[in-house]
């Protein structure tokens, strides 16, 4: 072979390889470049969620809104073990200005097949700037901005609460939490040695956080600083240990304040120990609600024609029904020609379950078609059964029994019509009394006054209208007469803390429910005691309905404790929460 074809062959050789090595390149640097770019950073790119601040929660008050509800930004000190050089001399820096467990964090930071360990939350700013200072490696933080109170407690129940992971709990927190929280934001950046991101990076990619709505309540401030006051030195003098309170606008639903007890500090939530003081009792715990049921039974008797305002009837002073015999338990006792006002007056339990037969067209036995009309008006009308649907978390549907099936159906749909073997919360009750002494409408129960998005997009919240014509315009003329009567007459019989100037109108009526027994039956010695009623001028402007938990009083749980106090708020919201009087 000639020195020629020797050259030409080795370069031909030599371009060969310079092909694989340029196809291969191509291959590596084109083709495959963004695989292994990503390998490359995998490393060192790391993704963080920038938190959205969370909206704020005010109240109304007489000069405008008043917050209750605000944000402060504290800080979460983290480790990456992964990048931690000396754990035992950095966990004894930190800890020196945490003031926390250097052990501790030493251990966290020694944490195996982990890049993420949280050492302390709630950090200042200043602590967080001195642990900065300190250019620890794989030690870093995070801002959280955590809830504070303006108010203290107020209205702790109906707000709820915000944990560490930044969830909302209970009340406000829970049922509006997406709506508070916002959106938030990323950032996805290339880090140094120390994970520290290089905000230089073209690497970076961000997405902006978006607020959470700004929310004002429908709650009047003052009057809920005065409820809850009240509220708890009521529940002390007929030494109860729990109870509630809602007060409520019957012609929009707007709820003007909602009281509960047991309370707690929202600011120190995690220091609770019984989960059960979270509660807002208003809407999360559904009772026997008694012979408050009575005006609703009447207004459904109205309806059906079953029953006049003036009709009168005879009072066997008992029923007997499925084997079990129904009595009266209030103040009148035996046979006699009662009238409708006495049912309601003396709250007879043989008077509502009278009307009840009324329904169904006969005297003596709960048909079929009378516990189907209750039935109707109970789950169709005024509503229960289901949740209202407030902004609350856990609000509870209570129960209604079928009017078709199981045991002793008579006797049950008797109890009914005064309160027991149905449970409802004091909030459904609020809202059934509201739409049979506004002319007939159900609004929905509601918190929300006004939102405020995070572009500075005001929306009012307008009343929402679950149920026309609940009841007819005349009936609920008959029913508020009715139960102003009642007032009227227990101020006769020496309630003089009934007495109210004749141009308001004020009208109530009490229960006393016994409570179940979970073997059977009714304790004998262990009661509730409800009321609601409405205040006003040309109509009403304010219905209240109240729970009082096992009151240790004589006489009557629902005169003893719920009128009285009752009529300590109704006077309170005559004299000082602007209850516009009669125009004539």
């Amino acid at each position: 072979m000639s020195a020629n074809h020797r050259i030409a062959l080795w370069y031909g050789v030599l371009l060969f390889i310079f092909a694989i090595f340029t196809v291969r390149l191509f291959y590596l640097q084109i083709i495959k470049h963004d695989y292994y770019r990503a390998a490359a950073l995998n490393d060192q790119l790391k993704q963080y969620s920038i938190p959205a601040q969370r909206g704020t929660i005010s109240a109304r008050s007489e000069s405008g809104t008043i917050p209750i509800v605000l944000n402060q930004r504290l800080y979460t000190l983290y480790a990456d073990p992964s990048l931690v050089r000396d754990p035992d001399a950095s966990a004894a820096k930190v800890a020196a200005i945490t003031h926390g467990d250097k052990n501790r964090y030493a251990e966290l930071m020694k944490t195996t097949g982990s890049r993420y360990q949280v050492l302390v939350k709630r950090l200042s700013q200043n602590q967080k700037d001195q642990v900065k200072n300190l250019h620890l490696s794989g030690v870093g933080w995070q801002a959280v901005d955590y809830r504070i109170y303006p108010q203290g407690s107020l209205a702790a129940n109906l707000l709820g609460f915000v944990n560490d992971d930044g969830q909302g709990k209970y009340g406000i927190e829970q049922a509006l939490d997406k709506q508070l929280a916002g959106k938030p934001g990323e950032l996805k950046a290339i880090t140094d040695v120390n994970g520290v991101p290089l905000a230089a990076s073209r690497d970076n990619v961000q997405i902006d956080p978006k607020a959470g709505d700004n929310v004002v309540l429908t709650i009047d401030v003052a009057l809920q600083k005065r409820l809850e006051d009240s509220l708890k030195q009521w529940l002390q003098r007929v030494r109860s240990q729990s109870g509630s309170v809602v007060i409520i606008d019957p012609n929009n639903g707007a709820v003007k304040a909602m009281a509960s007890w047991p309370t707690y500090n929202p600011a120190e939530y995690y220091k609770v120990s019984d989960a059960n003081n979270f509660n807002n009792l208003a809407v999360s715990t559904p009772i026997e609600v008694g012979s408050i049921m009575k005006p609703l039974t009447t207004a459904a008797a109205l309806s059906f024609n079953a029953i006049k305002p003036d009709t009168t009837f005879y009072d066997p002073g008992q029923w007997q029904l499925d084997g079990r015999t129904i009595t009266d338990v209030e103040e009148v006792r035996g046979a006699g020609t009662r009238s409708i006002g006495d049912v309601l007056n003396h709250s007879l339990n043989t008077g509502a379950t009278w009307m009840l037969m009324q329904m169904g067209g006969k005297t003596g036995e709960v048909t079929k078609l009378a516990r189907q009309r209750w039935h109707n008006y109970l789950v169709n009308h005024y509503l229960f059964g289901k949740p209202t649907g407030i902004e609350q978390g856990y609000e509870a549907a209570g129960f209604v029994p079928d009017p078709n099936k199981g045991y002793a159906l008579q006797l049950a749909y008797a109890n009914t019509s005064f309160g027991q073997a149905m449970t409802a919360t004091p909030l459904q009750m609020a809202a059934a009394l509201s739409s049979i002494i506004n002319g007939g409408t159900y609004y929905q129960p509601h918190l929300i006054y006004q939102t405020t998005d995070a572009m500075g997009n005001v929306k009012n919240k307008k009343p929402v209208v679950l149920r026309q014509h609940v009841i007819s315009s005349k009936t609920s003329e008959q029913i508020k007469s009715l139960m102003e009567y009642v007032i009227s007459e227990h101020y006769r019989s020496g309630f003089t803390y009934l007495n109210f100037p004749d141009n308001y109108i004020v009208g109530g009526k009490t229960g006393t429910a016994q409570i179940a027994n979970p073997a059977g039956g009714y304790y004998n010695d262990r009661y509730n005691g409800t009321y609601t009623g409405f205040v006003g001028g040309d109509k009403p402007q304010y219905v209240v309905s109240i729970e009082v938990n096992q009151p240790h009083v004589a006489g009557y749980a629902g005169t003893s404790a719920g009128q009285a106090m009752f009529a300590d708020i109704a006077h309170t919201l005559i004299d000082d929460f602007n209850v516009a009087p009669k125009s004539r």
